[in-house]
């Protein structure tokens, strides 16, 4: 397993494909916009559809804040895009299909449940300034009111308090 990430570091280099089959990447980003990036178990599962919910209905709130949300998990694009159509998800989600991004971000981990160990991709969500710094990495998160918590750190970022 890959080392957690921090704030204060460098924001992993990624590249991968949306929903769409675009190439979208970190430095697409870099120099004028924030980035949400947050990583989900599996498609259209209940925490996940909620989590995608919040962040779509506060979509307007994080573009008028220069942010961008990406969701992250290992379903492809057909998966992403039924997900985004069932629900109506203004988000994009990236195909992290092979694993590399979950690696790379230290959410692809081992976890143990009633004794039985497997791996899977913990929820997480990293914060990512303009400057491609990390300001905020959680590991674990629930999904019940996460994105109005995300929003709120966002919106300190341009304004901190003295």
């Amino acid at each position: 397993m890959s080392e957690l990430l921090t704030a204060n570091q460098s924001a992993p280099f990624f590249s991968a494909i949306n929903q769409d089959h675009q190439t979208i990447s970190l430095d697409d980003f870099s120099g004028n916009k924030h980035l949400v990036l947050y990583f989900y178990p599996k498609d259209d599962t209940p925490g996940c559809t909620i989590e995608a919910n919040d962040f779509t209905a506060l979509a307007a709130e994080f573009a008028a804040a220069d942010t961008v949300i990406l969701g992250v998990s290992k379903d492809d694009c057909d998966s992403h895009r039924a997900f985004i159509s069932k629900y109506g998800l203004t988000v994009q989600l990236l195909a992290d299909t092979s694993g590399e991004l979950c690696e790379s971000y230290g959410v692809w981990q081992e976890v143990e449940k009633d004794g039985i160990k497997k791996w899977k991709i913990v929820r997480s969500t990293f914060i990512i300034n303009k400057d491609g710094v990390l300001v905020d990495a959680q590991y674990g998160v629930n999904p019940e009111g996460h994105a109005q918590a995300v929003l709120e750190t966002i919106k300190n970022l341009d304004n901190p308090t003295v």
